[in-house]
């Protein structure tokens, strides 16, 4: 082979070097199709956090003020892509997409890789898309309310079952802000004239019969952290026997809990 062969051959594989590379780049910088909608990536199943305020009883400023900070903390534990939606449990017993606010977290300024994208602009998107409206849910969100029914366990089944929360969606995640005050057909905490709290609810394995009855075993794998919103006069019933026989029956419908205050 002679010298300018051999100087062609070598020309040949740079370019085809060069235009791999290009191609490269091409394939993993190409920002990825995105619905305009909800900010997730086009045809996918995103991990999927819900936070659902119990607006079924009325909260001091303290507890509002608590609860929005809460709320942010979550918003600021996304992960980029993780989708975030919110929801009352309100003043009719009816569970409710506070604002219709549901989108994923495109990611904010520091959430990004600097060297191919521009952290400024990623930060303003973030602030308009994605902050901003999440900033306008709140200033309801968090306005105390009363209602006469409090069906807590059918709303989070209800939930499961939303084409956007079903068993399909992966890393379901439920936040609940409740007092757990129960008061619904399928069993009330309320009526102490009646004795002890163990004397008048069903047994666990009855109310996680009926919940699977008429919602299926939506519930199934749904990962629940409750906030606990103190009452007066309910709060050794709250940490004691009513937090285990919660505890009970949400192990029988497969769910995996964790208790925190609020």
């Amino acid at each position: 082979m002679s010298g300018r062969d051999a100087i062609g051959l070598l020309n040949l594989a740079i370019i085809a070097a060069v235009l791999g590379g290009i191609t490269y780049l091409y394939l993993t910088l190409t920002p990825e199709e995105y619905d305009s909608q909800t900010l997730c990536l086009a045809d996918s199943f995103p991990p999927h956090r819900a936070v659902v305020i119990d607006k079924t009883d009325l909260y001091s400023p303290e507890q509002a003020a608590g609860i929005e900070d809460l709320i942010l903390s979550q918003r600021d534990s996304l992960a980029v892509g993780e989708r975030l939606s919110l929801y009352e449990l309100n003043e009719s017993g009816q569970l409710r997409n506070t604002n219709s606010f549901s989108l994923c977290n495109p990611g904010a300024g520091e959430q990004v890789n600097p060297l191919y994208r521009n952290p400024e602009r990623v930060q303003a998107r973030y602030e308009a898309l994605f902050a901003e409206p999440l900033d306008r849910a709140l200033a309801d969100l968090v306005l105390p309310k009363d209602a006469p029914s409090s069906p807590i366990i059918e709303a989070l089944a209800r939930l499961a079952q939303d084409p956007t929360f079903d068993t399909t969606v992966p890393g379901r995640r439920i936040v609940l802000i409740s007092d757990m005050l129960q008061n619904s057909d399928i069993f009330s905490v309320y009526g102490r004239r009646r004795g002890a709290l163990e004397d008048r609810i069903p047994p666990a394995d009855t109310v996680a019969r009926a919940i699977r009855d008429t919602y299926g075993d939506s519930l199934r794998g749904v990962y629940l952290e409750i906030q606990l919103i103190p009452r007066d006069s309910w709060e050794a019933e709250q940490h004691g026997a009513l937090q285990d026989y919660w505890s009970e029956i949400f192990r029988r419908l497969g769910m995996a809990v964790i208790w925190s205050d609020i």
